[in-house]
């Protein structure tokens, strides 16, 4: 029997896509095409299920887009959730609900949320530093700031996030950080924001995740989680100063808004009771019901935020069930690099769907048998080009065409009655019956791909059957034994009409209508033993669902008229593959093109700083000193943390020069030192000064090196 939970209720969701662009490749791999396998799956065990998303329209993402096009937020909003709505529908992904965070429903539903909190005290109110932009007169919201990764060194990592390693950040953690807005470096300045003391529920998450989800959980979802916790939680602002989001519903919070991590995931309860309004049904026993199996269908970049943050909110509430599982899929890279929307590199699904009209189900199919369910995985349209060829083709879509092509010509297609069964029919059918099973057991470990793959077996299995039976030969010799062989393999292609839907519902529809049954509960018969089918068998009607394969022994009857056979996937051409190849070609060079003409501005800019006084240059106090250590910082490719003696004392100072030289030859080195610069946390190391370099002009770093005839450490540099 199929490895189908107890749950009769199950809230599904989708992370909430952000709305400053379209929906990709990389999206539907790692979020929609699972979930939306896992809700139909779900449905066909006849389990009570809400699917639900919505389009995250809060994000710092969308007034920095707004800002680039010169347009208002909504402007933004309006136009990208049509476009991603209208996308959602098109490839088939069924939720039950699809909404907005600017809907009055979800503004409700946060600002209750947090008030909630509010007055039991669940937060705590704080006045800490942040970094402003002098020049746009604002503070710089996580993702309006970019710079040096502490962790790594990745030098494009975003005040929340470094993309690279992945590690979560605050802005204020971030080395030469530089404004998205005007390019500015910003300054610090104080604000008061409430804050989500996460250390409180420290104990509550190790019970809940170390000890009650160690074996259940995806081990790259546990083991970030365990990563955060054995670090120490800390506190977490909800609030950020903003004009554009939810308003904070409290005395005090003018001029600011709920932060998007603490109002985006609070959007699957608002999208919920916006479906159950509109349905006329009760939202609460999908949040409240302890009976009610809640999961969220996330990217790795989501983990912390569906794992920790959410729940702690949910836990503080009190009233709302916890996430029975979390299982979020790892990258995934086109052509072996990464999607990126900001530079275009992407395989947009709008455009997709218009360049490969009726081919939805071979992009589910490439995207689930390859997706990145433990490690980053990679995009290719050759790859995609194989699968769809060599598999949806080759293997199912043959299969198929046989039988129904066959079944025309021998019986005007009619379902022959069969004669004797052999051994290797009852071995084909037993084993169609098992598919079920082996299906159930793989969703239910959110292993789709290894689902997806059982599912073509089972098309190997009727082209194999009907490879070694031949029918083609047999007609002209037995009729009767080559009805037999016609019956089995029709029962296969209604196995996989039915347990093709999840996977490939646009095919499972066509497939149904070949079949003549129908597409939603297809009503069937059922005969008696097959050792008893007869020409006046008894029949007995049922409605077809996911159990019925592993059940009945008939699935389809004899006598009953099938349809014409149509294609059910066409061959994708070479040519097809070179118009998409070339495109991203184009993407390429554009990119370096835009690189390269921003790396000239950098330096005109850098040539063309702000004029300063003379009572300010005399204040950077720059000495002569020896590096006498150095070693490179841990875990960090571009940092050496150097000891230099200048004369008066020795300095600690962190460097990002760990690329251009190693930590052997700089030993020695005589170099200029900015001695009087505020002291810097790097990575747990503090650093007192810098070293003075410059690029020579084959670009190389030098150091500014003075002259060291007769030049002691500690003399000043005039």
């Amino acid at each position: 029997m199929s490895q189908t939970s107890s749950s009769s209720r199950y809230t599904i969701t989708a992370a909430l896509p952000y709305t400053n662009g379209p929906i990709h490749i990389g999206h539907l791999a790692g979020v929609y095409v699972p979930a939306d396998i896992y809700a139909r799956y779900q449905r066909l065990q006849g389990k009570d299920v809400a699917f639900i998303c919505g389009s995250d329209e809060h994000g710092v993402a969308i007034p920095m887009r707004a800002k680039k096009e010169g347009v208002t937020p909504k402007e933004i909003i309006d136009r990208y959730h049509e476009i991603i709505k209208k996308s959602f529908v098109d490839f088939g992904i069924s939720f039950d609900n699809y909404s907005r965070t600017s809907a009055e429903i979800h503004h409700k539903t946060a600002s209750d949320f947090f008030e909630k909190l509010y007055h039991q005290g669940d937060f705590i109110e704080e006045v800490t530093e942040q970094l402003y932009d002098d020049e746009a007169k604002q503070f710089l919201a996580d993702r309006f700031v970019t710079g040096t990764c502490p962790k790594c060194g990745y030098e494009e990592a975003y005040g929340d996030q470094c993309e690279n390693c992945g590690s979560s950040l605050n802005a204020t953690d971030l080395i030469n950080p530089k404004s998205t807005i005007t390019g500015a470096i910003p300054i610090l300045k104080r604000t008061k924001h409430w804050f989500l003391p996460l250390d409180r529920y420290e104990d509550f998450l190790k019970k809940w995740i170390l000890e009650g989800h160690k074996n259940d959980w995806k081990p790259n979802v546990y083991g970030q989680c365990k990563s955060w916790i054995d670090d120490g939680l800390k506190p977490r602002a909800v609030t950020r100063d903003l004009d554009w989001g939810i308003p904070v519903p409290v005395e005090g919070g003018e001029g600011k808004v709920l932060y998007v991590w603490f109002d985006a995931p609070i959007g699957y309860i608002s999208s919920t009771k916006e479906w159950a309004q509109r349905e006329g049904r009760d939202w609460e026993p999908y949040w409240k019901d302890k009976e009610s199996k809640l999961l969220h269908f996330i990217g790795k970049d989501n983990i912390v935020f569906h794992c920790i943050i959410f729940p702690s909110m949910l836990k503080a509430h009190g009233d709302f069930i916890l996430p029975e599982n979390v299982p979020a899929n790892e990258f995934l890279n086109l052509e072996g690099n990464k999607l990126s929307t900001s530079k275009n590199w992407a395989v947009w699904l709008h455009e997709y769907l218009e360049e490969f009209p009726g081919m939805e189900d071979v992009l589910r199919y490439t995207l689930t048998a390859n997706a990145p369910e433990t490690k980053d995985n990679d995009f290719t349209w050759k790859d995609f080009q194989a699968r769809n060829n060599n598999e949806l083709v080759a293997i199912f879509g043959n299969f198929i065409n046989r039988v129904a092509v066959l079944t025309h010509k021998y019986y005007d297609g009619a379902i022959p009655y069969p004669d004797e069964f052999h051994d290797i029919d009852k071995e084909t059918l037993k084993s169609l019956r098992n598919f079920p099973a082996l299906i159930s057991s793989s969703l239910e470990r959110y292993r789709f791909r290894e689902a997806s793959q059982e599912l073509m077996n089972l098309a190997r299995l009727g082209n194999k059957y009907l490879a070694d039976e031949e029918p083609w030969k047999l007609i002209k010799t037995d009729e009767k034994r080559t009805k037999t062989v016609m019956f089995v393999a029709l029962q296969i292609a209604t196995g996989l009409a039915i347990l093709s839907e999840p996977f490939l519902p646009f095919t499972s529809k066509k497939l149904k209508n070949i079949l003549n049954i129908a597409s939603t509960t297809p009503v069937l018969s059922k005969v008696e033993r097959l050792s008893d089918h007869t020409e006046n068998s008894t029949k007995n009607t049922f409605e077809s669902s996911w159990s019925t394969i592993e059940k009945e022994e008939t699935l389809i009857q004899s006598g009953h008229q099938i349809n014409k056979s149509e294609l059910l996937f066409r061959k994708v051409e070479d040519k097809e593959i070179e118009v998409q190849l070339a495109k991203l070609e184009a993407t390429k060079k554009a990119n370096a093109s835009t690189e390269l003409s921003t790396s000239q501005m950098e330096k005109e800019i850098a040539r063309q700083k702000d004029t300063i006084t003379f009572d300010d240059f005399t204040k950077l106090d720059m000495r002569v000193g020896t590096i006498i250590a150095a070693e490179k910082m841990p875990k960090a490719n571009k940092l050496l943390v150097l000891k230099v003696d200048t004369g008066l004392d020795t300095l600690t100072i962190v460097s990002g020069i760990a690329e251009s030289f190693t930590p052997e030859e700089i030993i020695g080195k005589k170099v200029t030192v900015l001695v009087n610069l505020a002291p810097r946390k790097l990575r747990g190391v503090e650093s007192e000064g810098m070293i003075l370099m410059t690029e020579n002009k084959e670009g190389k770093l030098v150091f500014v090196n003075p002259d060291e005839d007769g030049v002691g450490n500690g003399e000043g540099i005039n």
